[in-house]
């Protein structure tokens, strides 16, 4: 009879260690760095991931204008939000959101890979993105974060 007892050991967020990242989205392929950043956010990258914990870091997303698309989707994905008013549905192609606002871009594409709860909503939060080079969080020392 086999008498060893394997505890599970769940991380609480009063013991999570947060860094703080800095990810250069020059020539980066869109949905890669989306999918790869939304994992860092909620912790993936960690030992001790638990998923209903928010155990992620917090990343610095500086040249947001340099993202790139594969393909056609510049001219043919379309970001869509609701004004709350009857026929009110407004349509942007990524290229327009791209020169208008290009921090959104990658706001939109992170958020849509994490979960649609209270934790999500959390996690976004530790995500600052930049259309330029600079950014403001130098006091932190974000270290480079190679995927």
């Amino acid at each position: 009879m086999n008498t060893r007892s394997y505890n599970t050991v769940s991380a609480k967020k009063e013991e999570v260690k947060r860094d703080w990242y800095l990810v250069d989205a020059t020539n980066q392929t869109a949905g890669r760095l989306f999918s790869r950043i939304a994992a860092v956010l909620r912790g993936k990258h960690k030992p001790d991931f638990t998923p209903h914990v928010d155990t992620g870091d917090n990343i610095v997303v500086i040249n947001a204008d340099k993202i790139r698309f594969t393909g056609k989707k510049l001219d043919q994905k379309e970001f869509l939000r609701y004004t709350g008013y009857p026929g009110g549905l407004k349509r942007e192609t990524a290229r327009n959101l791209l020169s208008r606002k290009p921090e959104s871009v990658i706001e939109i594409g992170v958020r849509g890979m994490l979960p649609h709860t209270k934790l999500g909503n959390a996690m976004i939060k530790k995500l600052f993105v930049y259309a330029g080079g600079e950014h403001p969080h130098q006091a932190q020392k974000p270290q480079p974060f190679n995927f």
